[in-house]
């Protein structure tokens, strides 16, 4: 069995992507499993890591559903399921701080009331 997670990881490795996080997210989302970010040092590292996301992965097999973003090189997703690569250059890494959005519990419904759902 071919590990998209890993391909990923190593193709972002290899062109020397920054502040590579790999996050389980399967508890917060029903869609995918894996959130895998990394910044790029400009539109043009951040297309190419990209593309070498895409390229390792159809090496072994494996195709993206998806690519967004490659034209301008701002922020890149490469949606293979599962498991989605966002590159991003750190101006817009900072602001959007996936990291932080997908570590948080969602609210319920019942948390509606504004309670904090994180206290006893």
């Amino acid at each position: 069995m071919t590990d998209i997670r890993s391909i990923a990881v190593n193709a972002l490795e290899d062109l020397k992507g920054k502040d590579i996080v790999s996050m389980d997210v399967s508890e917060l989302s029903d869609v995918m499993d894996t959130l895998i970010i990394c910044t790029g040092t400009s539109n043009r590292q951040v297309k190419s890591l990209a593309n070498n996301v895409v390229e390792d992965g159809k090496e072994a097999g494996i195709r993206p559903i998806g690519v967004e973003g490659m034209e301008q090189g701002e922020w890149v997703l490469v949606d293979y399921g599962d498991v989605v690569v966002h590159v991003m250059q750190a101006e817009t890494r900072g602001f959007y701080d996936l990291e932080k959005l997908w570590s948080m519990t969602p609210n319920t419904r019942e948390d509606a009331d504004g309670s904090d759902p994180h206290q006893p």
